[in-house]
């Protein structure tokens, strides 16, 4: 039985026109109870309402019956009751009333009490401030995360890579970062470092320009490589290269001629290579068939001093590491189709990349004259570049022409290396 101190119910009701009232009507004692009785209404036990009612007139001797039970609604409220009653619903709204607000003079002087503000009113300006700030969201949308904004400072002139440009591919190297949800977030961070990668690759094909005529003058979107990986065949499904990079040929990035590729890459990692890597079977066939005829001004051009000095001795590697042109994972076991396995320059014909490697610390890729440093290596590439060019034609180009010219130096009829080799194959100082 609920509580009668819960029911907050305060209405007086006149017992004698009440509509359940019987139609004998009720006696006096009864009517008494019905309106001063407070302690039977403050007792909240069924005992209270089945205890037998002793009648006054038989002194107790009767039979025992028993309480009428009082609606409610008929109940007339003490002042103890109407007090306990008060008080336990100032209980109830305690947590829910604001603070006391500060008192404010008016003309007289008189203090008066500051308006109190509904809690409706209250949250209204929250609800108009969500509502300005533009966040609304629609069914299925959630927020994911806050866009980052691009850095202010740190910034390099054109030609030259910043840190801000490390740390962001150091980035993603975490695989938790190199996600597209996260890529999107720091978008404008990211357009930021591959705008300077772009004018450092404008600046750079300007250099290559100088050091190998051959280079053509393509815009910059011709030649950089896109940061989204292919995973279709790929066990790594991350989406994101870890760094940029650009390849300049006779036909910029594409085609089939050899090329020089550069990349940035944090933690030591940035590299300049030249050469071809994987070149297609009818490609390959050719390079092999001329090196047959004559190999030796390949290898002479791959034993030069300055090119042993970047890229190692000109020969396998004891332990099967990158050598020189050596040592790459594609390299033949054995012998090509056709080819003795005597012959004279197997271990070169074994190869099926002709590419070299020189790596850059990331101290170097910082330094403002990293765009001279790559330089100067790509002017001991270019002998390199060039006769893989010839090679790949049908029929060597001057790499079969100048066979007997060889052959002559060998014997010690011909003159120096200078005299022999054509222009651009002189040694370099």
């Amino acid at each position: 039985m609920p509580s009668v101190a819960r029911i907050r119910n305060n209405t007086q009701v006149n017992p004698t026109q009440n509509e359940n009232t019987p139609t004998g009507g009720p006696t006096e004692n009864s009517k008494k109870r019905k309106q001063y009785d407070s302690d039977a209404l403050d007792d909240d036990s069924e005992d209270a309402t089945s205890e037998p009612d002793v009648d006054s007139k038989t002194g107790g001797k009767g039979k025992g019956k028993r309480k009428t039970q009082v609606p409610k609604a008929n109940v007339k409220r003490s002042p103890r009751k109407k007090q306990r009653e008060m008080d336990y619903e100032a209980s109830d709204d305690e947590e829910s009333e604001p603070e006391p607000q500060p008192k404010m003079r008016g003309k007289g002087g008189k203090a008066k009490q500051a308006p109190k503000r509904s809690p409706r009113k209250k949250q209204k300006p929250a609800e108009e401030e969500y509502e300005d700030s533009g966040d609304d969201l629609k069914d299925g949308q959630e927020v994911v995360g806050v866009v980052v904004k691009a850095p202010t400072t740190g910034r390099v002139p054109p030609g030259q890579i910043s840190q801000n440009t490390l740390k962001f591919l150091n980035h993603l190297k975490d695989p938790a970062c190199n996600d597209r949800e996260w890529f999107r977030l720091h978008e404008p961070v990211y357009r930021v470092a591959e705008q300077e990668w772009k004018d450092f690759v404008e600046a750079l094909t300007d250099s290559l320009m100088e050091v190998d005529p051959e280079i053509p003058p393509l815009p910059p979107k011709d030649v950089i490589h896109r940061i989204y990986r292919d995973i279709r065949f790929s066990n790594d499904k991350t989406p994101y290269k870890r760094g940029f990079s650009a390849s300049f040929s006779r036909s910029g990035r594409k085609g089939i001629f050899a090329c020089y590729h550069v990349a940035v890459k944090p933690g030591n990692e940035s590299i300049i290579a030249a050469g071809l890597w994987c070149p297609g079977r009818g490609e390959i066939a050719n390079i092999r068939a001329n090196l047959q005829r004559n190999s030796k001004r390949f290898k002479r051009v791959i034993s030069a001093p300055d090119f042993v000095k970047f890229f190692g001795k000109a020969s396998p590697h004891p332990k099967g590491q990158r050598q020189n042109i050596f040592g790459h994972e594609d390299e033949l076991k054995v012998a090509p189709k056709g080819v003795p396995k005597d012959h004279k320059d197997i271990d070169i014909l074994k190869c099926r990349s002709f590419a070299v490697t020189h790596v850059f610390t990331d101290s170097e890729v910082l330094d403002p004259n990293f765009r001279q440093t790559v330089a100067s290596v790509a002017r001991v590439l270019q002998p390199f570049v060039h006769i893989l060019n010839e090679l790949l034609t049908v029929g060597g180009g001057t790499a079969v022409e100048s066979s007997d010219e060889d052959d002559a130096e060998d014997d010690g009829e011909g003159g120096s290396d200078a005299e022999q080799a054509p222009e651009t194959y002189e040694a370099l100082p």
